[in-house]
């Protein structure tokens, strides 16, 4: 029965469509971890179930891990998914993980229930070969798509309490292009949210010198913060950027002037910046544009992460290596996107990023074909035969 279960998971159809099937929209797990769970356990793998609630809803993480010797090679990724929006509007049931003409559709398809699938048949392939040369783990939480709270973090908190080292890992986000492996990503900038209250006098738009209209003192702050250029990029990172997402007064009535007015930004940054001094440029933006109009304000800022680079060394030669062994070309290594667990996962090992291809990710009609999730599986299956052949510095 063993050799019947391990034999099932070297292909990572059954398991990809097992863990999609699983309605597991943050926070809820709906099962999902243990769909896993037994696969991994079926491997050999010692499996350590991690709740969290700090405040908010109850998180479930997994950590297991195959053998127990140095050096550890770490597979991190998430089993929660985005909500799928309107399901009349996909091709097929987003959570009946169908199949047609080649492609597997379904939330998470892409982001990235298919690719833990990948993890998993690698290592169904490839672990005798190993030996006890080392071990394997994967740290999956539910956590990822949410705040992100009380999942890669805190499991990270976790394993460095109990001593448990992480060597090297790669997270399996759908960070390609086109196709898997054509792209590593080995960095990300940093995010920087402003939420920006504008303040001031309710009254009848008939009466304005008795009111204060908080609307152009809003305008004039927004003008400032969008006309400045950040800075010009780096050699490894693109240009960061300031992009306002939402503007709000939230006034019915056309004859009020309002007493405050709203708007969101986000700052994605690179290395030429941070996110202290970024804070304290746009107050002062804030009280340049609104001190002559005697308008006051708040702001509230949520760091999201800083930014990182891994650098390219052995563990990124072994990476591009091993990946062109399977395609046969070599990948690009990149920084653009959004931010990952990486972000965690960066201040304990080396990390780069490599999935499937994001063109549908959090998208209605989520696929992957079944050619690329085969592909997938064996760029991380050559990436384990090399790292355990070689190791890595």
């Amino acid at each position: 029965m063993e050799t019947q279960a391990r034999a099932r998971l070297t292909d990572p159809l059954p398991l990809a469509q097992d863990l999609i099937r699983c309605r597991s929209v943050t926070p809820d797990d709906a099962g999902a971890l243990a769909v896993l769970e037994r696969a991994l356990r079926a491997l050999g793998f010692t499996c350590t179930r991690l709740a969290f609630d700090g405040g908010g809803p109850r998180i479930e993480n997994l950590y297991a891990r195959l053998g127990t010797a140095a050096p550890n090679f770490c597979f991190a990724g998430h089993t929660d998914v985005v909500p799928p929006g309107e399901t009349k509007a996909w091709r097929f049931d987003p959570f009946t993980a169908t199949i047609e003409d080649g492609t597997l559709y379904g939330r998470g398809a892409a982001d990235m229930k298919s690719a833990i699938a990948a993890f998993v048949a690698a290592v169904a392939r490839s672990a005798e070969r190993h030996g006890n040369r080392g071990s394997i783990s994967l740290l999956i939480t539910g956590d990822e798509e949410g705040p992100a709270v009380d999942g890669t973090k805190r499991v990270l908190d976790w394993l460095k309490e109990k001593g448990e080292r992480l060597d090297h890992c790669i997270v399996g986000e759908p960070t390609s292009d086109t196709h898997a492996g054509d792209t590593v990503k080995i960095g990300r900038r940093g995010s920087l949210t402003g939420r920006l209250t504008v303040k001031g006098v309710q009254g009848h738009v008939g009466y304005p010198e008795r009111a204060k209209n908080p609307i152009p003192g809003l305008v004039a702050v927004l003008q400032r913060l969008t006309a400045r250029k950040l800075d010009t990029g780096t050699d490894h990172f693109q240009a960061s950027n300031l992009e306002v997402t939402t503007v709000d007064v939230g006034n019915p009535a056309t004859n009020v002037i309002p007493a405050e007015a709203r708007a969101t930004f986000n700052i994605r940054f690179n290395t030429e910046q941070n996110a202290e001094a970024l804070e304290a440029w746009i107050n002062g933006e804030c009280a340049a544009a609104l001190s002559p109009l005697a308008l006051h304000h708040d702001i509230k800022f949520e760091r999201g992460a800083h930014p990182f680079l891994t650098q390219q060394g052995p563990f990124t030669k072994l990476l591009g290596e091993a990946i062109a062994k399977v395609t046969g070309a070599a990948p690009k290594f990149s920084t653009t996107g959004g931010t990952s667990d990486a972000r965690f996962i960066h201040h304990h090992c080396p990390v780069a990023e490599i999935g499937l291809a994001g063109t549908t990710m959090h998208k209605t009609d989520e696929r992957v074909s079944l050619s690329d999730l085969e592909r997938l599986t064996r760029i991380y299956e050559a990436i384990l035969d090399a790292y355990f052949a070689k190791g890595a510095a």
